[in-house]
């Protein structure tokens, strides 16, 4: 799979949003800010389906073992479901799984909430997995983030962290969002909730460059941890 492919699915992203806010514009039924270019979904529909081919073309899974949206329901250990984006599924056997999330603007008000989202499903599913649920094999799990290149993503935060006890050093000399969110993924993987993660930056304007700021958080890492563990993994 090509880098170029990764980020023309990347570019979509902000074609997808555009059109899905237009149309609820034309529909009468706006919402308040950017969300409606959120709430419309599929706006990471093309990184999805570059995973689906993926699967399909280079690992050879026939196109049955692949479900998406509501289908990509998995069962949790402390609640009864947790609704994936892509899972791949034979038998009774779980291949993998994947999270595709995405943040445009109100980056202050949302960074906690993907943060616990990201940790809670994790959380819920490898436990999940440990009591025998998705099959006795151990599947593999991927978190992709693309996060907006905007001045508001990138620049260091306007206020110090003061919480009840001394922050993580870390956290020291307020990191911006995309710093923030890299330090996420990286500790995603150091605790081994997700397999592998990929972080990307993604500008609206397309002449300025897609970035991948961390090289253990590319694409192509992400690529490669998937398919060492199906080729290791046996049952998968």
């Amino acid at each position: 799979m090509t880098n170029d492919g990764f980020e023309s699915a990347v570019r979509t992203f902000w074609e997808k949003r555009a059109e899905q806010a237009a149309k609820q514009i034309a529909e009468g039924r706006e919402d308040a800010g950017t969300r409606g270019s959120v709430t419309g979904g599929a706006h990471l529909d093309a990184l999805t389906l570059l995973m689906v081919r993926h699967f399909t073309e280079v690992l050879n899974y026939p196109q049955s073992s692949i479900y998406l949206g509501k289908k990509a329901e998995l069962p949790g250990y402390y609640r009864p479901t947790k609704q994936w984006d892509l899972v791949v599924k034979v038998g009774g056997q779980l291949v993998a799984a994947i999270e595709f999330k995405s943040q445009s603007g109100s980056f202050g008000n949302n960074f906690n909430n993907r943060t616990e989202e990201a940790i809670g499903s994790a959380v819920d599913t490898r436990r999940a997995i440990e009591k025998g649920l998705m099959g006795p094999a151990r599947p593999w799990l991927g978190y992709v983030f693309v996060l907006e290149d905007a001045e508001g993503a990138t620049k260091p935060a306007s206020r110090d962290f003061k919480p009840a006890f001394k922050a993580s050093p870390a956290f020291e000399g307020r990191p911006s969002y995309a710093e923030r969110y890299r330090l996420l993924c990286k500790r995603l993987l150091e605790d081994q909730l997700y397999d592998a993660a990929c972080f990307v930056l993604a500008p609206k304007d397309v002449e300025r460059p897609i970035t991948q700021p961390d090289d253990e958080l590319t694409f192509s890492r992400f690529i490669e941890s998937l398919n060492e563990h199906i080729k290791r993994e046996s049952g998968l």
